[in-house]
């Protein structure tokens, strides 16, 4: 029996189709977006956490729909086949429960992911062969790295919503990372997001010119302190 199609998994295994709903000028748009903007604009308590850049120049930032993966950590069987799922633009957001012990993606694995245009890699956990990774071709955000390397037996679930540094990510989501940290936007928010996230970015060039110029308002504070009490 074919247990892909027949729908009944073995235990710890899952393979669901991937998902998409973003149209690609929205996509496009993102790119543009600072990660500290988007969290702003989502309360300023969603986010991963502890994740850092791997890739070199760390202006490079990635952007794209999430392809989400389950592992048990230490093993990257399913980030494997993953990967050969993934469209072009995809991040592949992986939930390694933040083990370091053993690496989960290595230089191999980034000459595939360069071949298949993949957007990135959001990684709670280790990667490994860090020199390959300097050049800034592939983004990759992890917690740490490792030069011990994976095993490859499983289990694993693939496109499940999933726990990637405190982070919770659902496969479709809009996934931005860049120097300052990464977060995921859900697929069904992003547009509305994306309107406020501009409201969002006029109202800061306008405090920055005000800043430069020193001519900020000094009642912006003032009146805050005032209204919990502070005689100022």
């Amino acid at each position: 029996m074919n247990v892909e199609h027949s729908g009944q998994w073995p235990a710890g295994y899952k393979i669901n189709p991937r998902v998409c709903d973003l149209s690609h000028d929205l996509i496009e748009k993102y790119r543009q977006v600072p990660v500290a903007v988007a969290g702003d604009c989502m309360g300023r308590c969603v986010g991963a956490i502890g994740l850092r850049p791997y890739h070199g120049d760390i202006r490079v930032s990635a952007c794209g729909p999430a392809v989400t993966v389950r592992v048990r950590p230490g093993d990257n069987l399913m980030i494997h086949k993953a990967m050969l799922m993934a469209k072009a633009g995809d991040v592949i957001v992986v939930d390694g429960a933040g083990d370091l012990t053993q690496a989960l993606v290595g230089g191999l694995m980034r000459a595939t992911a360069i071949q298949r245009r993949l957007g990135g890699f959001v990684i709670d956990g280790a990667i490994r062969d860090l020199v390959e990774w300097l050049d800034g071709a592939m983004p990759v955000f992890a917690k740490g790295h490792t030069h011990r390397g994976p095993s490859k037996d499983g289990p694993g679930e693939i496109n499940v919503p999933v726990s990637c540094a405190g982070l919770v990510v659902a496969p479709g989501d809009l996934l931005i990372a860049d120097a300052d940290g990464v977060i995921a936007v859900p697929a069904l928010d992003a547009d509305r997001l994306h309107a406020r996230i501009l409201a969002h970015l006029e109202r800061e060039k306008g405090i920055r010119a005000t800043n430069e110029a020193g001519t900020a308002d000094p009642e912006r504070f003032n009146a805050v302190l005032r209204g919990k009490g502070l005689p100022v």
